[in-house]
């Protein structure tokens, strides 16, 4: 494992990975060249609401990645299929959940925000079509998982450009040509949800290493593999808690400093998405090395990753600070065309700047600990993260009012590296005896 071998890895990761976040930025963008900025704030809070439910569960993505790769590693096949199937009922039995309590989501989501009435509106309708996605969007969820922990790059990368495009295209017909404004790119997102899930399936039935064979029910609930798994996802899940409550308070205390105000934080906190997806494509290679080192106990091959790793990421918070220094006025002004709102971004956007140093240990050594599906330091370093935030948001903002926010949001950054990377010795010596 060289710079290039990982590279031919992290860079096709990195494509797919940064694809994510472009439903939430392409939504944004579209509705951010409409007259009023209630949009760009309906959107994004929408946008907000369905990150929150489905970012709850992301360990359904990550574990499966995880596990998938330690089953390749291994070369075992029946691991390699109980890897996809078990969360994939999971999914399944959570997505059909948030549609049944879809009414009370929505009116819990509204209380929280506090949003001015208009903004409300858009949230409503925005919401009311893209909950029937949520299966789909989970399943998609464990689906991408499996192919990147298979290694199954190119199809990975191929499915996520596909949604991607795809909502793309039909957020612009649906509000630029039929004028369907929110209820567009809500619609958008949702076939492309739905058309990602189809084909995603037909993708892994013929992609697939193994012969497929639906697993026995006796397989299916075998107690100590659940238990593994179960201990992985609640330690994610606990992780991803902890997250959206940092996001929620920011966006609450945003929405709080009015209309305008929330649009340019919704703007700029795209952008940031965008970064963090950059650097989780670099941690998606490290989890799928580190999981084949794991798998085939490869001591070797994880210092190498770990390595590479290290040094990449301080490579990457360079080229990403640096392009938006540089650009900065440009890519903001591909989310709105609103004077008002670009003012705002650009004055605020300087703490961009500082994301991707506070982020890039942080985002990728993340890799390394879900490949080695040890999560708990992941869980510690961001309930300690989040109580930094918290305390910070307290006590800064009430003076510094924005900036504030947006300095309490930058150490809570830091703190996530931080408090992980002190974990990494002990984790060494546990997998490998090395120090």
């Amino acid at each position: 494992m060289n710079n290039r071998a990982y590279l031919s890895l992290a860079i096709p990761l990195t494509i797919s990975t940064m694809t994510t976040p472009l439903i939430g930025a392409v939504d944004t963008a579209v509705v951010g060249q409409l007259p009023d900025p209630a949009y760009i704030g309906g959107v994004a809070v929408g946008t907000l609401i369905f990150n929150t439910l489905y970012w709850v569960f992301g360990f359904l993505r990550v574990s499966t990645s995880a596990f998938a790769a330690q089953a390749n590693g291994a070369s075992d096949p029946d691991q390699g299929i109980l890897a996809l199937a078990r969360p994939f009922l999971l999914a399944i039995a959570v997505g059909i959940c948030f549609i049944l309590l879809q009414w009370p989501i929505e009116y819990l989501a509204l209380k929280l925000f506090s949003a001015d009435s208009d903004v409300s509106q858009f949230v409503g309708e925005y919401f009311r079509i893209r909950i029937w996605g949520a299966p789909f969007t989970l399943m998609n969820y464990v689906i991408l998982g499996w192919l990147m922990g298979m290694a199954k790059i190119k199809e990975s990368l191929f499915l996520q450009v596909l949604m991607n495009v795809l909502n793309m295209i039909l957020a612009i017909l649906f509000v630029h040509v039929f004028s369907f404004a929110v209820k567009g790119v809500a619609a958008a997102a949702l076939i492309a949800e739905v058309t990602a899930t189809i084909v995603g399936l037909l993708i892994i039935i013929k992609a697939s290493p193994f012969v497929w064979q639906f697993p026995s029910f006796q397989e299916l609930i075998d107690t100590k593999s659940l238990k593994k798994m179960f201990n992985v996802n609640k330690d994610l899940f606990i992780r991803t808690i902890s997250l959206l409550v940092v996001i929620n308070m920011f966006t609450a205390k945003g929405a709080s400093f009015g209309t305008n105000l929330l649009a340019a934080n919704a703007v700029l906190f795209q952008i940031h998405y965008i970064m963090a997806y950059f650097f989780e494509g670099f941690a998606n290679a490290t989890s799928i090395l580190v999981g084949k080192a794991v798998g085939s106990n490869d001591k070797e091959l994880y210092k190498k990753a770990l390595t590479l790793s290290k040094k990449w990421s301080v490579i990457i918070a360079f080229g990403i600070a640096c392009s938006y220094g540089l650009f900065q006025k440009q890519i903001i002004a591909l989310f709105t065309n609103l004077s008002s709102v670009i003012e705002l971004s650009i004055t605020y956007g300087k703490w961009l700047i500082l994301y991707p140093f506070a982020a890039c240990f942080g985002l990728v050594i993340y890799g390394v600990f879900t490949g080695a599906t040890v999560i708990a330091p992941v869980r510690n370093s961001m309930i300690y993260a989040m109580i930094v935030y918290i305390l910070l948001q307290m006590t800064v903002t009430p003076i510094w009012h924005n900036h504030g926010l947006w300095l309490a949001f930058i150490v809570y950054t830091f703190g996530r590296s931080g408090f992980l990377i002190m974990y990494t010795p002990r984790l060494n010596k546990k997998l490998f005896e090395t120090t």
